[in-house]
């Protein structure tokens, strides 16, 4: 997959892989009839219990394996396996499907041979229906801890994906070499604030929970909480990290400022690399949408500017159709909330500036057409001209398979 971001100066270093590049960690995926072929179910295991961070749905329907995730996450603050399945998403189901989520929760801990407290279960697919405990059963016995294949388990975590989605770095935190490693699904119900999207992050570093707790929550708010598809808050959304110290650095503490700076640039570095990913595989997508804000007063107000252009369907299906109407940007621009001087906005598609102090800019339209039409990946750039801060929001176009997928998502 292409990577889009450059790398910081804090010593990044992209590597081929995903989750089980991080030492001590495992995972693959099994088929056991969730789907017709292809891996359905999807496992992660940590040689130690890992310090663990979470963040979820905003959605106020959440899932049962939400719901008992949190609790594995609160009793310790530790977890050494994860489980997930996909095509069901057990949400909407009622006190069969809690329980049903804390027998999945069970059944794993027994296969692993730790305290159930030490798992984590995830579930992605159709909402109301129950999880088909005989057939997930069956799946958990085919498990073998010795047979990793990180292909297999990014398999096993999709619905709609057309592609696996991983990233891997590595970083120096003092003497030592540590590694972040990151696998996703998401392709539509993709909206900020979270949305029908796991990720799964995976770290050799030693850091503490509070600190590994708010690199997360910084990394999450400037990417996956920057992306949109359709609107749409799913009930599942996940962004899990697992911290098991195999790499033998010195703790990471919130005393150390320049440690905590580091890991988190590399963790936001992996988000943000998932999360262009999601947004590329949004259904029926032709396009990655970037939308760069610059000159803000506020960094929130820049952020809000990004998902509202990102977020439009007007604009979506103008990038679609290859129609450089920048009416639809400013528009988007307008509704968004931020108070600004629209004789100070400049506008670019590409490298083309349409739009500048508030007034159309001479611009050919074919040249902007042509860019359009022949990029995967649309730039988009707004300055407000009226502060330091900016912010990046990414989407996709809107295409007419987007209503076919979702026309017969459950048929």
């Amino acid at each position: 997959m292409e990577t889009y971001t450059e790398v910081t100066d804090v010593g990044i270093e992209p590597k081929e892989g995903g989750l089980t590049s991080a030492k001590g960690f495992h995972a693959g995926g099994v088929h056991c009839g969730f789907k017709r072929k292809r891996p359905d179910l999807g496992w992660i295991y940590s040689d130690a219990p890992a310090n663990t961070a979470a963040v979820y749905t905003t959605n106020q329907f959440q899932a049962a394996p939400l719901q008992v995730t949190k609790e594995s996450i609160a009793q310790e603050k530790r977890i050494q396996g994860v489980l997930i399945n996909s095509a069901v998403a057990n949400a909407c189901t009622g006190e069969e499907g809690l329980q049903n989520a804390y027998q999945m929760r069970r059944w794993f801990a027994e296969k692993l041979g730790i305290q159930p407290h030490l798992v984590a279960v995830n579930s992605t697919g159709v909402i109301g229906e129950q999880l088909p405990m005989d057939t997930l059963a069956a799946g958990i016995e085919q498990i073998n801890l010795h047979d990793t294949d990180e292909k297999n388990f990014e398999r096993a975590i999709l619905t709609t994906d057309t592609f696996t989605k991983n990233v891997c770095v590595q970083v120096q935190i003092g003497e030592e070499q540590i590694t972040i490693g990151g696998s996703a699904k998401g392709s539509g119900m993709i909206e900020p604030n979270m949305a029908t999207m796991l990720a799964f992050l995976t770290t050799d570093a030693a850091i503490e929970q509070e600190s590994l707790d708010a690199a997360l929550k910084t990394a999450v708010n400037k990417t996956f909480n920057c992306i949109t598809v359709d609107g749409d808050t799913s009930t599942n959304d996940t962004v899990m990290v697992m911290a098991n110290g195999m790499a033998t650095n010195t703790p990471i503490t919130s005393r150390d400022l320049n440690q905590c700076r580091v890991f988190t640039e590399a963790l936001t570095y992996v988000c943000r690399e998932l999360a262009k990913q999601i947004a590329r595989d949004g259904e029926g997508a032709t396009k990655l949408i970037e939308v760069n804000v610059t000159g803000a007063q506020l960094q929130s107000d820049a952020r809000a500017i990004g998902k509202a252009i990102v977020g439009s369907s007007l604009v979506k299906t103008a990038i679609y159709g290859s129609d450089p109407n920048w009416g639809r940007i400013i528009c988007a621009i307008g509704y968004s909330g931020v108070a600004l001087d629209t004789c100070n906005l400049e506008v670019a598609i590409g490298d083309v500036k349409v739009v500048e102090n508030g007034m159309p800019a001479a611009f050919a339209d074919g040249v902007v057409t042509e860019y359009l039409r022949y990029n995967e990946q649309i730039v988009i750039t707004v300055n407000l001209h009226s502060g330091t801060q900016s912010a990046s929001a990414w989407g996709c176009d809107l295409s007419y398979d987007y209503v076919k997928i979702n026309a017969s998502y459950r048929t």
